[in-house]
């Protein structure tokens, strides 16, 4: 659950405006957020929604709607659009991505639901129930024309080795069934604790499986993965259970190996066009069991996706994460406490280093020394773009479009991985780098590169341990002064006067020399108003001065 909220915490009240009818637990989750307000409007029209859409900072759908290009041409300040459950096939991602509006669905809610689903339809092809059934209730009684096979010892072939996947090879074993697994993007020879093994083609589980199963998306590389050239690899008389994405087995094939006798019986949910048209074979083969995309369509998982549909809203709008990204391509979210930490301490780097880049940015590049940073690589390294760029942008910069903006302004950024951590553990860079040449006068000439390198260690906490060349150790919260002067005796006292004379305490104090200069990193009780800086600014020997307030230190 998202971390809790209380009313005196309260500073900014999110609208989030439900596009389709939700579950009304979820309506009511909305309403409990003492920083939510619920716009519950299903059953516009795309002009209506297009001009309501940016008044709002989140939208919650489900399939009764079509979110266009034409509704989020104005986004306003929708920063974020839930689906209730797991298609995001009626979303315009290009469009929202563009936008830099996330995108997020709620998977993981219906997982166990969808799961069972496939699982039930695979045990009632298997048994025949859907025919008997009929037959039954219309007064007939023939035992032997609907005898059916077991489950146990047989070898059942899932596609798609993900959480829904997972869970179905898990209640197959249970049923004593033999699993093998086929996903291009899962790298272990094996799954569920070595009890599945994986195989690396889909050509090479098809003469092994009695029975096969899909759980993926439907994509280029999915699209039509069993068809005509595929059954014929299959074992004589396959079984085949599609409750992922129509489109997966293709239609056509399917209904000629049923008639050939070479797939024994297939069960769908799931259909090209849906529904499919009402004299589609699809509809009346008798091999074929069919439901009316019923996957998720449980009352627990539709109470479930609602609220979790809310829930990622809410976190992302307070800052506290994502969960469920569709279109944040790259970002891993579910990160260790170290990677989380190592995210955080990338954007207070950049808020120091902000200050420093005057030139404009030509570059980015980012170090990453330590294997276990790894994961954590596109959110770190995106996390330091939005921070490093929408100070000096107008347009909305934010952890979906940030590669995408930077990439259009031609800066280039590169992430270096050093998986052997240094002699001090794993550690963290980031570099900026202006345009060639540039000059400040009161550095070194041709300066033009910013640098700083933080880490975190075992108690978690985050430290600045280097600016610029300047080696140092502080924790970076709160209100913070960069100083850079002349090395000569007497500049702490000075800085000190001003200070003592503005009533502001300095908490904390790092100073590293280098050459004829010096750095002081001081963090304040309070924010230095613009005064105290000029006052700061005008005194010798003190050749720059910049303030930055952070996030206070995460507990």
């Amino acid at each position: 659950m998202t971390a809790a909220v209380t009313p005196e915490a309260v500073t900014q009240t999110f609208k989030i405006l439900a596009a389709d009818k939700l579950a009304k637990e979820g309506l009511a989750w909305i309403e409990s957020q003492p920083d939510a307000e619920l716009v519950n409007k299903p059953g516009l029209t795309e002009d209506e929604y297009a001009g309501i859409v940016g008044e709002h900072d989140a939208m919650i759908v489900r399939s009764g709607i079509k979110v266009t290009a034409k509704i989020l041409e104005n986004p306003g300040r929708l920063k974020v659009i839930a689906r209730a459950g797991v298609g995001v096939d009626n979303i315009d991602l290009e469009a929202a991505t563009a936008k830099g509006i996330l995108v997020v669905n709620t998977a993981e809610a219906s997982t166990i639901t969808t799961a069972e689903h496939a699982f039930t339809l695979l045990m009632a092809l298997m048994r025949n129930i859907g025919p008997s059934h009929k037959t039954m209730s219309e007064g007939g009684w023939d035992r032997g024309k609907y005898q059916g096979r077991q489950l146990a010892g047989k070898t059942l072939g899932v596609v798609g080795m993900g959480r829904i996947g997972r869970t179905v090879a898990e209640r197959a074993m249970a049923f004593e069934m033999d699993v093998i697994g086929y996903d291009p993007f899962f790298n272990q020879e094996t799954a569920c604790e070595g009890r599945v093994k994986m195989v690396r083609d889909f050509a090479d589980m098809l003469p092994l499986a009695d029975i096969i199963s899909f759980h993926v998306p439907l994509n280029d590389q999915t699209r039509s993965i069993l068809n005509k050239d595929t059954f014929e690899k299959c074992k004589d008389g396959v079984y085949v259970v599609n409750a992922a994405r129509g489109g997966v087995v293709d239609e056509q094939d399917l209904i000629g190996a049923l008639d050939s006798g070479k797939c024994g019986g297939a069960a769908l949910d799931v259909y090209t066009s849906e529904p499919p048209a009402e004299d589609s074979p699809l509809r009346t083969h008798p091999k074929i069991l069919h439901t009316p995309h019923l996957g998720a369509s449980t009352a627990e998982a539709q109470q479930a996706v609602s609220v979790d549909a809310a829930e990622s809203c809410l976190i992302y709008l307070r800052g506290q994460g994502v969960k469920g990204a569709v279109n944040a391509g790259g970002l891993k979210i579910d990160l260790s406490p170290t990677q989380q930490r190592y995210v955080d301490l990338a954007g207070r780097m950049a808020q120091l280093i902000c200050p420093m880049v005057t030139r404009g940015i030509c570059s980015v590049t980012i170090e990453l020394v330590g294997g276990g940073l790894s994961a954590g690589q596109s959110m770190i390294e995106r996390t330091a773009l939005v921070t490093l760029l929408q100070e000096h942008l107008s347009d909305p910069v934010n952890l979906i479009n940030a590669s995408q903006v930077a990439e259009k302004r031609g800066i280039k950024v590169r992430t270096v991985l050093v998986d052997e951590e240094g002699p001090r553990g794993s550690q963290l860079t980031l570099q900026v780098d202006g345009p060639t040449g540039a000059v400040d006068a009161k550095t070194h000439p041709g300066d033009q590169s910013r640098r700083v390198v933080g880490r975190v260690y075992d108690d978690l906490r985050p430290r600045i341990v280097e600016i610029n060349g300047y080696h140092m150790d502080m924790v970076p919260a709160g209100p913070m002064l960069l100083l850079q002067n002349d090395d000569r005796p007497g500049m702490i006292g000075l800085v000190g006067s001003v200070f003592g004379e503005a009533k502001v305490n300095i908490a904390d104090m790092t100073i590293s020399r280098r050459d004829a200069t010096a750095l002081m990193l001081l963090k304040l009780d309070a924010e230095p108003t613009p005064e105290v800086l000029e006052a700061i600014r005008a005194k010798p020997g003190i050749l720059k001065a910049a303030a930055v307030k952070l996030a206070a230190e995460e507990a």
